[in-house]
């Protein structure tokens, strides 16, 4: 199984993987039944988690009823237990959204919850992250996770975010961090190969490898960043339960 997903993510395209996984993942569910972990974003209980990653797959990271990885179930909790996200409206702009969270994010906040994409299938609008087709101070909150390590420029992106969020708001962006971490964000667009993109980024569609300096790039377009070590405060066996992993920080830019 291990290796059947790290081939299928490393070489389909992630819009067809989007219309079908879901299935295949559903009924493979079914032999990993149990109450050794448990998905908080679906509430289904299994003896593990499914591996994942495209060069070195992490054990009990997918959840095969819903897709859940270890940072969505994080971020989950996390609008639970630190924000109003699911006891009050909310105008919500998600980015590049997760099919775990679409339908459950839409039963919360109805039409006022816009997902959004340059190609997925999954999403209701078609758009560019560099210029994002909404008019300033739209929205309460906006989710956007695992997406600018693609982008040409993600200060601009987050200038969008940043112009499109209302005052007081707050913005997720999770980015994928690759051992050694850089002091300094490191990119180069004249690395086109994509083999050499995945050793020198960690993917080949990755543009850049994220340094230590990532919040200074999220004050950089104006936003006012936070970065929340959530994590650790939950004790060793919620940890455990949820398949979270310790140490990762929920990145969190404010429009003041």
């Amino acid at each position: 199984m291990k290796k059947i997903i790290a081939w299928l993510i490393r070489y389909v395209p992630r819009k067809y993987l989007q219309r079908v996984s879901g299935v295949g993942l559903k009924a493979v569910s079914l032999f990993y039944i149990g109450n050794n972990v448990t998905c908080p974003v679906c509430s289904r209980g299994f003896r593990q988690f499914l591996p994942y990653g495209r060069i070195h797959p992490r054990p009990n990271a997918l959840c095969p009823n819903c897709l859940s990885l270890e940072r969505h179930r994080l971020i989950w909790l996390y609008l639970q237990q630190k924000t109003s996200f699911f006891t009050a409206p909310h105008h919500v702009l998600h980015i590049a959204p997760e099919a775990c969270f679409i339908k459950r994010f839409e039963a919360l906040h109805g039409d006022r919850y816009i997902t959004a994409d340059i190609e997925s299938p999954l999403a209701k609008v078609k758009m560019d992250i560099h210029q994002i087709p909404f008019p300033e101070n739209t929205f309460t909150v906006v989710l956007c996770n695992h997406v600018l390590e693609h982008v040409a420029d993600d200060i601009k992106a987050m200038s969008e975010i940043h112009r499109v969020l209302q005052p007081g708001g707050f913005a997720i962006m999770q980015i994928p961090f690759f051992n050694p971490i850089p002091d300094v964000t490191f990119e180069d667009p004249t690395i086109t190969d994509k083999r050499e993109r995945e050793k020198i980024f960690g993917q080949d569609d990755h543009v850049r490898k994220y340094g230590h300096d990532y919040t200074q790039r999220i004050a950089r377009a104006g936003l006012t960043p936070v970065a929340d070590e959530f994590v650790n405060q939950l004790p060793d066996d919620i940890r455990r339960k949820y398949g979270l992993v310790k140490g990762e920080t929920i990145y969190v830019g404010y429009k003041n």
